[in-house]
């Protein structure tokens, strides 16, 4: 079975994960803006099950309702997302991968809080929500 390895910036926390990716994606909602400083946040999302900490633990904080963010409570870097939209699914940020190179991204999506001035020339599909449509 394929593994992956990453962790934050500091290395306190590193993780495992095994399988196949569920999807890639990169994200332009606000939140995730807000939470890693980025115009966009690149994840890889799995099954919980094939997501396993093996050094350290993430610091986990609830940024709305049902969802909940996790990271290093001593470098602060961004490190997974669950929601309960989600059920048994960790969605890992992509660049905290030791090799991020497998996993490009497939979508975007939230593309209705992208900031005007951050323009993609790729030919992904483009969704206004979370695969509520494309945008045209």
């Amino acid at each position: 079975m394929t593994e992956h390895t990453g962790g934050c910036l500091c290395g306190r926390v590193r993780y495992r994960m095994t399988g196949p990716a569920r999807f890639t994606s990169l994200c332009h909602c606000r939140s995730c803006q807000r939470a890693t400083g980025a115009p966009v946040t690149a994840f890889v999302g799995l099954d919980a099950a094939r997501f396993e900490e093996v050094e350290g633990r993430r610091a986990i904080y609830e940024s709305s309702p049902g969802v909940r963010r996790g990271f290093c409570a001593a470098c602060g870097a961004s490190l997974t997302y669950e929601g309960d939209a989600w059920p048994g699914e960790v969605h890992i940020l992509t660049a905290t991968l030791d090799d991020p190179e497998p996993f490009p991204p497939a979508m975007h999506s939230m593309m209705a809080d992208n900031i005007a001035w951050f323009r993609m020339s790729d030919d992904l599909p483009r969704l206004d929500g979370f695969g509520t449509g494309k945008r045209e």
